[in-house]
């Protein structure tokens, strides 16, 4: 279990007064997949017409009675599992008082001293050659409360229930990361862990996602400092920004003689600045007590054992196994197991082929392509299936590499079969060392001057190889265009 770390040089700010040590913490609430809500049967549906998705129990009418949703149990026991995390097997859910127009109830139903989940941890890319590990406090469920809205009228502020009673599992962690880089990477595995297991669809802009950030500053091994929570931050790329902007803040104040206030605050991304929110609460002001209204969670260690067998294979043990199995990089697996249908995709078109090979086409050109164009794997117009048929033609050398990447463009834009496009339009390798004899003689004739250079430095070997290429229209064989070359230049 990750309690605590050596101080890392790279990760120290520096001062007007010398180098601080960020400490960050995170509490990720995750909106939990489920089709109805945590204590009632309203539906968790996103964009409803506000107000069109509360029962009676959400609008917290008089008495009316919370009932568990066993989907909700299940989809934390197995996010637990995916943490490597202890299962509690009671629980006990807790009101926790607070007044917010849109919370009807005037409490929220949470869990505080017995949590669903207890410790684990979450081993995180920092980089391709950096890893870390952060330790997970707890994870508990509770209930999302509404929405306020004031931009709807001039006067008043309105209030949308749709999301209130939605089931939320509060993901807490140690304070073991040291930097925006590092909050930013916890956040994307923790995101990714969340999807393969399908109990939370990540999607941030929806906030079905969303991250409040406890940041504060010390010398480097001296006690942790004051932390300031930076509440609801809804974009990895804000969280970093956040961590940032709120240590730059804390280490001015503290430089100038000032103290840190314990409080919660907010991040603005257009300022790019925090600003106060209110005084930071501790737990006795909420008042913790156990629900009445809900007993005990309780379950046996078979149930837990039942869904450790349905889990996936979650992304650390899928990139062990590409690494192993496809004989892909570090760096390359952790790219292909950030998301599950990329994996998938991967696995398709390495299928019965080489999977360097297979790696190298779906990182650089279908992946690279994706970006550039603001699509994802369910919208692109290029199955895996035409990008395995492009790869079997260059491996028969039945096409050149430089045909291969024309041939993609022309299934990207166009669709159809690979090996018929390659038929219909005439794009087969030339292997016919006749035929590329003639272009050689027509490229060294027309270079005299390089021929002479090249005879006293080989390396310039390759610049008659792309002009032969160029003349051939990509076609000719490549490494035929070598060996005729070096035979005719008296290269070794």
């Amino acid at each position: 279990m990750a309690t605590g770390r050596a101080t890392n040089p790279k990760n120290l700010v520096k001062g007007a007064t010398g180098d601080w040590e960020i400490i960050v913490g995170m509490e990720i609430h995750a909106q939990v997949s489920s089709q109805a809500k945590l204590f009632s049967g309203a539906s968790t549906a996103f964009g409803g017409a506000p107000n069109s998705h509360v029962s009676l129990v959400d609008a917290a009418m008089p008495g009316m009675l919370p009932v568990i949703n066993e989907e909700c149990v299940r989809q934390a026991i197995r996010t637990g599992l995916g943490l490597n995390a202890k299962i509690n097997l009671k629980s006990i859910f807790d009101r926790k008082n607070y007044f917010y127009p849109d919370l009807p109830q005037g409490y929220q139903i949470s869990q505080y001293k017995n949590p669903i989940v207890g410790e684990g941890e979450i081993v995180v890319d920092v980089s391709p050659t950096e890893q870390i590990t952060v330790g997970v406090e707890r994870l508990h469920l509770e209930q999302d409360a509404g929405k306020s809205l004031h931009d709807q009228h001039p006067t008043m502020s309105l209030v949308d229930l749709n999301r209130s009673g939605v089931a939320l599992m509060e993901i807490v962690s140690r304070p073991d990361l040291r930097s925006a880089e590092e909050a930013r990477a916890y956040v994307t595995k923790l995101r990714t862990i969340l999807r393969y297991l399908g109990t939370c669809d990540g999607d941030m802009e929806k906030g079905n996602l969303r991250a409040d950030v406890n940041v504060s500053v010390r010398r480097p091994g001296e006690p942790l400092g004051t932390r300031c929570e930076i509440k609801n931050v809804n974009s990895i790329r804000f969280i970093g920004q956040a961590v940032d902007v709120e240590a730059r803040r804390q280490i001015a104040i503290l430089e100038d003689g000032g103290a840190i206030d314990q409080e919660t605050r907010l991040y603005d991304p257009a300022k790019g600045e925090t600003r106060s929110m209110r005084n930071k609460e501790e737990a006795h002001d909420y008042r913790y007590f156990p629900d009445p209204d809900l007993l005990p969670l309780e379950f046996d260690d078979a149930y837990v054992e039942t869904l450790r067998r349905d889990l996936p294979e979650l992304p650390d043990a899928k990139k062990q196994r590409f690494i192993a199995q496809y004989g892909v990089t570090p760096y390359d697996g952790a790219v292909l197991v950030g998301e599950r249908a990329s994996a998938d995709f991967f696995e398709e078109v390495a299928s019965g082929r080489d999977g360097k090979t297979a790696a190298n086409w779906v990182i650089n050109e279908f992946f690279g392509r994706l970006n550039k164009e603001g699509k994802d794997i369910d919208t692109s117009p290029i199955s895996a299936a035409q990008i395995g048929a492009i790869i079997d033609l260059l491996g028969k050398q039945v096409i050149s590499g430089k045909i291969a990447k024309d041939l993609f463009e022309i299934v990207w834009t166009e669709g159809g079969d690979p090996a018929a496009i390659v038929e219909k339009r005439g794009m087969t390798q030339v292997t016919d060392t006749g035929a590329i004899e003639k272009v050689i003689d027509a490229v060294l004739a027309a270079n005299p001057d390089k021929v002479a250079e090249a005879k006293a430095k080989p390396t310039m070997i390759g610049w008659f190889v792309g002009q032969v290429m160029k003349s051939s229209g990509g076609k000719a064989n490549p490494q035929a265009v070598n060996q005729l070359l070096k035979a005719k230049l008296g290269i070794e």
